[in-house]
């Protein structure tokens, strides 16, 4: 397999070409192009959500937006599959790199998380990336410094002129945009969490509702995780049977049915003390290839029109 670095590489070039039409900024640190804000300083948008939806899965995942209804409002909805569920979502998309400096608090995802390797699903699907340049997708509400930059670098193994870091709110549009983006993945890491190959995941589809844009960012992390646990949907295509599908969706979870908000109020914002079986989509189908369909959970509508304040 290429690089994932080398193929995100190649989005980020776009994105920097295409700033202004995406509505993002980019920033040099040192002489040389390292952040890219796509929602920090700016309000975001539906265009850079998707581009940056492309970046995390290294260019592995179709990513583009539908209309739908959420309580008979009309809404965006985005929908991302692929064919390389396993790399583009797991090694690549998942938010698996916490970025911690003084000052600076933010969750990392993309192409970059495989340079380093050192999670669970890089030796169970034997893949480590090697490459000059790191991308890592930062969600944070404050924009990366210098040293950041160079914690990732020392980490990645990379020269700091080598990393570039998109970096957005979770409280803006293009947070909503990358949330809604996550359906598939949710559904693809659930699974291999309750034991089953990632590899036998051959193909993975899902969308879920744009969340509005709330006016914090712990307001827009429950709207969002609200967006993907009830009304997000996903279609699985893998090889081999497995006989705990039906804990795939977020309704396997004694939680479902709460609103995020009330969820992490309960536990005090502490992500340790909320199950993971609620970070979920809502339902799932699943075909095994030559066998079974298992269709598992259902959406709720009414928690996102509560959730989104829909009249």
């Amino acid at each position: 397999m290429e690089s994932l670095n080398r193929m995100a590489i190649e989005l980020v070039d776009e994105a920097i070409d295409f700033a202004d039409e995406l509505a993002i900024e980019v920033h040099a640190h040192e002489g040389e192009v390292s952040v890219l804000d796509f929602g920090v300083n700016l309000p975001g948008a539906i265009e850079a959500g998707l581009l940056l939806s492309e970046i995390q899965t290294a260019g592995l995942a179709t990513v583009q937006t539908t209309l739908d209804t959420v309580a008979s409002s009309p809404r965006a909805y985005v929908e991302l599959s692929t064919d390389q569920p396993a790399l583009s979502l797991l090694c690549a998309g998942k938010a698996g790199w916490e970025v911690t400096t003084e000052g600076f608090d933010g969750l990392g995802s993309g192409p970059a998380r495989a340079l380093v390797a050192e999670e669970d699903i890089f030796q169970r699907i034997a893949y480590q990336d090697d490459f000059e340049f790191a991308v890592l997708v930062l969600e944070s509400d404050t924009l990366p410094d210098d040293v950041v930059i160079e914690q990732v670098a020392d980490r990645a193994g990379v020269p700091a002129s080598g990393v570039f870091l998109p970096t957005y709110a979770t409280a803006s549009l293009t947070g909503s945009v990358v949330a809604a983006s996550r359906a598939a993945e949710l559904a693809a890491y659930r699974l291999t969490e309750l034991g089953y190959d990632p590899l036998d995941i051959l193909s993975a589809t899902g969308r879920a509702p744009v969340a509005p844009v709330a006016d914090t960012e712990r307001g827009a992390i429950a709207r969002t995780n609200d967006a993907l646990a009830y009304g997000g949907e996903v279609h699985l295509v893998v090889d081999e049977p497995f006989d705990q599908f039906d804990a795939v969706a977020s309704t396997a979870s004694e939680e479902f049915d709460a609103p995020f908000a009330e969820i992490f109020d309960s536990s005090e914002w502490s992500f340790e003390e909320i199950p993971r079986d609620v970070f979920a989509p809502a339902q799932v189908t699943i075909d095994v290839r030559g066998g079974d369909t298992h269709v598992v959970g259902e959406t709720n509508e009414q928690v996102l029109a509560d959730s989104f304040d829909l009249a």
